[in-house]
């Protein structure tokens, strides 16, 4: 089993469209109500839907890249603002923290071997 994709509420879709495209994003479908993007590394997609009502959305949408401080930087250069620089977890991922113009928390990470094979991990695949 494959995860698909993850859907992010959104309060303004041209907003939210235009800032994943500025961070890098590819868009591959557009509508009044829903976004799709594609990651520009491997063939992870996530999308956006319109909501008109109010909404916390309590998830986290993670995107990985190796060269994750060259990243930070080439975004603040391009007016993103971070409520967290890259720093280095207790859990052996390095991290930054964004939020879209939505209020959706992003982390932006690099966690190497240790994204699926920390010390802890508890099962292995066969």
């Amino acid at each position: 089993m494959n995860m698909n994709q993850v859907t992010l509420p959104v309060k303004d879709m041209a907003e939210a469209a235009a800032f994943y495209r500025k961070m890098g994003f590819l868009q591959i479908v557009d509508s009044p109500h829903y976004a799709r993007f594609e990651c520009p590394e491997g063939e992870a997609t996530f999308s956006l839907s319109l909501q008109d009502d109010d909404f916390v959305n309590g998830s986290v949408i993670y995107f990985e890249h190796e060269k994750l401080d060259e990243l930070v930087s080439s975004l603040i250069n391009k007016g993103f603002q971070f409520e967290q620089r890259p720093t280095d977890m207790s859990y052996l991922w390095r991290e930054a923290i964004l939020h879209d113009p939505s209020g959706n928390k992003i982390k932006l990470f690099w966690a190497g071997e240790n994204r699926l094979n920390p010390p802890w991990r508890v099962e292995q695949s066969q």
